[in-house]
């Protein structure tokens, strides 16, 4: 991270964040108050003596549990009350990682806030190393459960307390081909701290330190991309042009990050004896290669029908051949475009989401009445937007940018999907809450669309239905089409990688070959663009993740073609699911849908979703 404040050049870079913060509380005015979230459900304060007090009970739980069960594992399987002896260690198991959880999501979210901080950066560093080194005495426990003969697993699980458990085993028993001899993975997990989280941390803090010279400020980035979908073109193309030249001024670092963490995972994936560089993500999703091999498949064939074709009719009603890359997100011009206050987007939420089941609109409310909500932009905070679901004993939290655009709007709707799919979830306790990724944007994706829908049909202007189509589209192919343009990017780089380090100009031609192949001949990728693909997290934080959004969109598709057809008892089902987080496979929680993702054909009803929106924008040419 670059030292701004020894530099002589420090001076106006803090003054400009300074006046960007001012510039930015003036305009919450037209915003409205916008909630920050209140963490003392979690700890008070960095100095919260609870937090030291916990931290030190972690660690000595951690050392006492490892003193009571190491080495043992095998013996308490045995016996007539195996299911009572392996029940009670999973319990106290269970209760350590609750507590260390508690600690980590603290510090995560204190240094999400400002990950320019140096007192949150350290705070963050420090408790991550030392609750490492803690759960490095927990190592034993799943290894040792893996060593135990399957049968006798098996007839343990059969009755008893252990019962209960039998989802976090079977999903435990997938990982044993995988695991290594205990000291190896103790190594792994030790010197993740100056490996793989090293460098995640330094990307962190080398995107949030960044400024970019937009119309004489100089913003962090997420207010700057927010830039490309303003009204005016010239603020568009200034606002990517700063993207483009900040980003290529600092690809070196990020060039040097992506290298590292692609070796770093090979590393990682050919000890384990992982054959494909995404299938270590296709095994924590708990899905099938081959499932996920239609659904990219499905996509790309799918181009042309999807994303070529609407950039071709924006395009047109640009009045332009094909669309500079910087108006892809572009409003549509002759649009009303309005700032849309914060009250009236949790209204709007809240109003969607209470149409559907008042029982998940009260769910929801308590984000903004309890403040679990973090909504402004500031110097410094992560950009983009996530729910955290800390540990079940506590509650999720939302992070956002809100800077009232109707994307922001669908953002909340999305983050808050998640937040009430991570409060149902927290009841199957902290081994089984998780809910794995083929599932995990289920929820988010649902309540934008039920908030989508809900807009849609109070709205009889022809104009403005058009341009909240278009808006709608445009979100869906950046969730399903650019996602897997992502994943195919990431692909190329990591197989690339194994043959060698990569250059800057190597990664940026990968990049433009994915995005002209997904965009198409509608979007014109002019100079400029090569090193976007430097400020997308999911590339360094969690590999081969992006996919995850397709299939949630596409699984949501089919779900709400289920729900359009108002048949009884949908709601109570998709509770349901919701509810059972990671203890039930999805394709045994989609069946009570009828929906069957192994199906190749399955992926075609959520793509005919987006392209009969597509042709419902066709059919308006000439009407607004």
């Amino acid at each position: 991270m670059p030292n701004r404040v020894a530099a002589l050049g420090a001076q106006p870079c803090r003054n400009a964040e300074s006046a960007q913060a001012a510039r930015a509380t003036a305009h919450a005015v037209d915003l409205g108050a916008l909630p920050e979230w209140d963490l003392s459900d979690l700890y008070a304060g960095l100095d919260d003596p609870a937090f030291r007090d916990d931290l030190a009970r972690g660690e000595r739980d951690c050392k006492a549990f490892a003193q009571a069960y190491a080495g043992r594992i095998a013996e308490l399987a045995a016996g007539p009350d195996a299911s009572e002896r392996l029940a009670e260690a999973l319990r106290a198991y269970e209760a350590i990682e609750d507590l260390l959880g508690k600690l980590m999501s603290y510090a995560g979210l204190v240094y999400s806030g400002d990950t320019t901080d140096e007192a949150r950066a350290k705070f963050y560093g420090d408790t991550r190393e030392r609750l490492t080194d803690a759960s490095g005495e927990l190592l034993f426990f799943a290894l040792e459960l893996n060593r135990v003969e399957d049968s006798v697993l098996d007839a343990a699980m059969e009755s008893g307390p252990l019962a209960h458990y039998a989802p976090w085993i079977a999903d435990l028993r997938r990982e044993k081909p995988y695991q290594l001899e205990d000291r190896v993975e103790k190594l792994f997990l030790e010197k993740s701290v100056t490996s793989n989280a090293a460098w995640d941390r330094l990307f962190n803090e080398t995107i949030a330190a960044l400024r970019f010279p937009v119309q004489g400020e100089m913003l962090p980035l997420e207010p700057t991309l927010n830039k490309l979908q303003d009204p005016d073109g010239a603020v568009r193309r200034e606002a990517a042009g700063a993207v483009s030249e900040v980003l290529r001024g600092n690809l070196r670092i990020f060039t040097l990050i992506t290298n590292t963490l692609a070796k770093d995972k090979e590393i990682s994936d050919r000890w384990r004896g992982f054959k494909d560089v995404a299938d270590a993500r296709h095994l924590s999703n708990r899905v099938e290669p081959e499932v996920v091999a239609a659904l990219v498949d499905a996509v790309q064939a799918a181009y042309p029908r999807l994303s070529h074709r609407y950039y071709r009719l924006k395009a047109k009603w640009f009045g332009v051949e094909a669309l500079p890359y910087w108006d892809r997100n572009a409003p549509l011009p002759r649009v009303e475009q309005r700032t849309i206050p914060w009250t009236e987007a949790r209204d709007t939420v809240l109003s969607a989401y209470g149409a559907f089941s008042p029982d998940l609109a009260d769910i929801a409310r308590r984000f903004f009445d309890k403040r679990w909500i973090d909504a402004p932009t500031r110097p410094g905070k992560a950009p983009g937007a996530f729910a955290h679901p800390t540990v079940p004993s506590v509650h999720p939290y939302v992070l956002v940018n809100y800077q009232g655009k109707p994307r922001d709007v669908m953002t909340l709707a999305h983050e808050l999907g998640h937040g009430v799919h991570q409060v149902l979830a927290a009841r199957n306790g902290a081994l089984m809450a998780q809910t794995p990724l083929t599932l995990a944007e289920t929820a988010s994706v649902f309540g934008e669309m039920l908030t989508f829908r809900k807009l849609l049909a109070g709205t009889t202007d022809t104009t403005q239905r058009r341009a909240m189509l278009a808006a709608k589209v445009e979100d869906m192919i950046n969730t399903v089409v650019r996602q897997i343009a992502f994943y195919a990017f990431e692909r190329k780089v990591h197989l690339a990688r194994a043959e060698g380090e990569l250059t800057t100009e190597q990664i940026n031609a990968l990049w433009l070959s994915v995005q002209a192949e997904s965009l198409g001949p509608a979007i014109q990728l002019d100079a400029g663009y090569e090193p976007y693909w430097a400020y997308i997290p999911h590339f360094i934080h969690s590999p081969f993740y992006v996919y995850a959004y397709a299939f949630g969109d596409c699984l949501v598709n089919s779900l709400y073609g289920v729900y359009a057809k108002a048949e009884a008892g949908f709601v109570e089902r998709y509770f349901a699911l919701l509810s059972a987080g990671g203890s039930k496979p999805y394709g045994e929680l989609l069946k009570p849908f009828g929906l069957d993702a192994s199906d190749p054909g399955f992926w075609q009803i959520g793509l005919g979703m987006i392209e009969g929106m597509i042709a419902e924008l066709e059919a308006m040419e000439g009407q607004a």
